[in-house]
């Protein structure tokens, strides 16, 4: 049972800082630098939205502001059988470059983007969810990855900021998986994409599916095809904490969802002798992530029973019962959830739950295909 114990740490300790620790070592002798040159392909920037009257307006003022030739950029307003204003603040901004491609019958965020690829006139696709803000130049910046022939896909690098101004527990946690992108690009390609803000080739979403993670999915499709996806920390989305921390909690369990069923629909990925490298990094920045609550869980209940005969044991134990006990008191009190000793073991705490739920669902049959956006 010790060695069980031991095993089971080290599988949490490897799954958030072992994988980056092994591409950091990596890095230091192989390097995969993206060759980027200013260039100007036909682009088409596609909008999903559901029911956004709130907040439809703040993004079409952004992107009208954006930096790049209108005859070379289409953009795509796809509507998701919206029941609000939402069409009619769209139809506004007709005359300034923007069309509305409103789907009758609610289907989903990929159902929208499906639609949306076929009738997207741009060599390059850029897909931004309504709550993501970005910077006027990023067009430019985002396709100059493009020149790069051996690039499939790009993604954006996400910040979330808290209602208050400040870094929120969410925003350390992506702060550090942007950082895990970064090196994974660096060495080889992304796993995953930031599915509010990201851009491939079309070839790349021809075969976009109505129940499956557009991200994650157009990433591998990039492998499949002999191209790699990689981050511009230079190209940057921009996005509020959620205001309702329920819903972003059933966010996360749709993702995660929907994470798990491309993963096992993909499975050909894991095979080293047809990806190489890229089969180690979908083994371990899904695969044994997703298995953190189990390890975890595991981990506790062992813990438990060993504490009483050793000291160590004890402290070990005292450790993780202090750990979660803390993202119980932000859970429990706002207050104390806005301290950062506090927000990072709930939000830990929070994400590992939502992936067990998810994967509860998963074994039940579930495969979620609508999506709420979340109010922040």
């Amino acid at each position: 049972m010790p060695f069980i114990l031991y095993l089971l740490l080290f599988l949490v300790f490897y799954a958030y800082f072992g994988y980056p620790i092994s591409l950091f070592l990596l890095f230091l002798f192989r390097r995969r630098d993206v060759a980027k040159a200013p260039i100007t392909p036909s682009v088409t920037f596609i909008i999903t939205a559901f029911n956004e009257e709130k907040r439809i307006r703040e993004k079409l003022e952004n992107t009208v502001a954006l930096d790049y030739p209108p005859e070379l950029l289409q953009v795509l307003v796809a509507s998701d059988g919206s029941t609000d204003c939402t069409n009619d603040i769209v139809l506004e901004y007709a005359d300034r470059g923007i069309t509305l491609l409103e789907v009758k019958e609610r289907g989903g965020k990929e159902n929208a983007q499906k639609e949306a690829v076929a009738i997207a006139r741009g060599d390059i696709l850029i897909f931004s969810d309504t709550a993501t803000i970005i910077q006027p130049e990023s067009l430019y910046r985002i396709t100059a990855n493009f020149a790069d022939p051996s690039i499939g896909c790009v993604s954006s690098v996400d910040r979330v900021v808290g209602r208050d101004g400040k870094p929120c527990g969410e925003g350390a946690y992506v702060r550090y998986e942007m950082w895990l992108r970064d090196l994974e690009g660096r060495v080889n390609s992304l796993v995953g994409l930031s599915g509010s803000f990201f851009a491939a080739r079309k070839e790349v979403c021809r075969d976009f599916s109505p129940n499956m993670q557009s991200d994650f999915r157009t990433l591998l499709n990039s492998m499949r095809l002999g191209l790699r996806g990689v981050g511009d920390t230079e190209v940057v989305g921009l996005y509020q904490d959620v205001a309702d921390s329920s819903r972003e909690f059933d966010r996360k369990v749709r993702t995660v969802l929907r994470g798990i069923t491309v993963f096992f629909k993909n499975l050909e990925f894991l095979n080293p002798f047809r990806y190489g490298f890229f089969a180690y990094q979908f083994c371990c920045h899904k695969l044994l992530r997703w298995l953190v609550p189990f390890f975890l869980m595991a981990a506790l209940l062992i813990n438990a029973f060993l504490a009483p005969f050793s000291p160590l044991y004890l402290f070990l134990f005292l450790l993780q019962c202090s750990f979660y006990l803390l993202a119980v008191a932000g859970w429990k009190s706002p207050i104390m959830a806005r301290r950062l000793a506090v927000k990072l073991p709930l939000y830990f705490a929070m994400v590992n739950l939502a992936i067990a739920v998810a994967w509860v669902r998963y074994l039940r049959g579930n495969r979620l295909v609508m999506w709420t956006p979340s109010e922040r």
